[in-house]
């Protein structure tokens, strides 16, 4: 039996600010105000796992065991197929350069390890999102979300963000990055992942 949040304040384990929007909306209805770890002050856990999970459930129960509360985070990022999975928990990493992150070479980088290796279309991907609840007494519940479609090239779209314009999921002629927010929300691994906690924790 899965355990049910039962508070009205969570702690979202992230110190990205449009994470902490994107949630803090979805929560609201549900009566649940959404506090970041960067508001509390807490550092940022250092990732060491190689799965999604593993990261998410470092972010999360660092923040509960900080803050007292219950927490959530989030892991993602992109596997494909014809990489054995890769950038996978490295997806950001393929961007990092000594000035921040540049996505579009990244994309550049992800395309030219396919042609190098001759993969043959449609070039298979995943988006993936992980989500942990943990609370301070060390437990925790996780669900995952995920999107399937293929890579294509060039980048096509201005929406959307990180390898979004290459990424064209199932069922659309079009990428992340030319569709609507509504119509990627409505099918983006981080919403379908959202929808299944509500489903185990919250409803």
């Amino acid at each position: 039996m899965s355990r049910r949040f039962q508070g009205d304040k969570l702690v979202i384990a992230s110190h990205n600010r449009g994470k902490l929007e994107e949630f803090s909306s979805l929560l609201a209805p549900l009566g649940v105000s959404c506090v970041s770890a960067a508001d509390l002050g807490l550092p940022e856990p250092e990732e060491t796992e190689d799965t999604f999970l593993g990261n998410a459930r470092i972010k999360a129960h660092a923040a509960a065991q900080a803050a007292g509360l219950p927490a959530l985070s989030d892991d993602s990022g992109l596997t494909v197929d014809a990489l054995d999975g890769a950038p996978g928990v490295f997806t950001a990493d393929w961007a990092q350069t000594p000035t921040g992150r540049d996505f579009k070479m990244a994309m550049a980088k992800t395309w030219s390890h396919l042609e190098y290796l001759k993969a043959p279309a449609p070039r298979r991907a995943q988006f993936r999102c992980t989500l942990v609840l943990a609370w301070p007494d060390g437990q925790d519940e996780w669900v995952e979300g995920l999107a399937a479609g293929q890579l294509v090239w060039p980048a096509r779209g201005a929406e959307g963000h990180g390898y979004d314009p290459i990424f064209q999921p199932d069922g659309f002629d079009r990428t992340f990055a030319e569709l609507s927010s509504d119509e990627k929300n409505r099918i983006s691994h981080r919403a379908k992942a959202v929808a299944a906690l509500l489903r185990k924790c919250f409803t």
